[in-house]
């Protein structure tokens, strides 16, 4: 059975080619930043914290909906000129911190809103929630969403096409292939949530949407994932160029896939209680 990557190798899998991951990595769904203001999670100036903000993706979508003062936590330098860049284009106050989540130091019961897209599940549930909580407002918020290759709901022709190829590989904390991944499992990510007594239920939501890739394009996103940015170079390099050649001979070079995002938001309970 393949193995699972250990959560603090992998913190610092992604940064191997920042610039590619920047273009190739897509959007999250608007959707996801209409529900965090439609729940009052985000407004202008809005004190945020975000955990593992990798190239930006989200970060520029919180600023633009008002996150200011906003403090970024990395743990791969190599995003950082990324992330720096970045806080040349807003008047917000933006911190970048390197470093892991975990060690990092932080104000207690500072921020409104402690957001992680696609990160939080390289951190220890009740280790993160736990701090998580302690650095929120009471009445503040923590947001929790990812982007979730595939849809075990739904046919995936290019994931069956390359299943063989990518099985052995090892898994990612996000789930095991053909699994629920974490960030689907909603009783386990709630029961989370519950178990540490500090938050009020969470709203969840789960949007899903459909994107095509060319062969180009395939190698680049697939050489982003964790199982394969951590082999030793020529094995990644004949993976993807296998993948490639799935892509351009089995589908003619353009594939369609499938991505659901879900978001999970709960608000911290006052301070006297639990």
């Amino acid at each position: 059975m393949p193995e699972f990557i250990d959560k603090r190798e992998g913190r610092n899998l992604f940064g191997t080619d920042p610039q590619n991951y920047n273009e190739i990595r897509p959007p999250y769904p608007e959707q996801i930043y209409e529900f965090l203001l439609t729940l009052g999670a985000l407004h202008v100036n809005t004190s945020t914290l975000e955990i593992g903000a990798g190239n930006g993706l989200a970060t520029r979508r919180l600023l633009d909906l008002g996150a200011n003062p906003l403090t970024v936590i990395e743990p791969d330098k190599r995003f950082l000129p990324l992330l720096e860049s970045i806080t040349k284009l807003y008047k917000a106050e933006i911190h970048c911190l390197s470093a892991s989540f975990e060690e990092a130091t932080l104000p207690r019961h500072h921020y409104d809103l402690v957001a992680a897209a696609t990160s939080f599940h390289w951190i220890e549930p009740s280790i993160g929630l736990t701090k998580v909580a302690q650095l929120l407002k009471p009445g503040g918020y923590v947001a929790l969403w990812w982007h979730v290759f595939g849809d075990i709901d739904q046919e995936d022709p290019f994931h069956e096409a390359t299943r063989a190829l990518l099985q052995p590989l090892s898994n990612s904390p996000s789930g095991e292939p053909d699994a629920v991944p974490f960030a689907l499992d909603m009783p386990a990510r709630l029961r989370d949530f519950s178990n540490t007594g500090k938050f009020e239920q969470p709203a969840y939501r789960v949007y899903r949407l459909t994107f095509v890739l060319n062969t180009a394009q395939v190698g680049a996103l697939y050489a982003t994932y964790s199982s394969i940015s951590r082999l030793p170079e020529h094995q990644r390099k004949t993976i993807l160029h296998q993948l490639m050649e799935i892509a351009d001979k089995q589908f003619g070079g353009m594939v369609e896939r499938k991505m659901v995002s879900p978001i999970y938001v709960a608000r911290r309970k006052p301070l006297d209680v639990n």
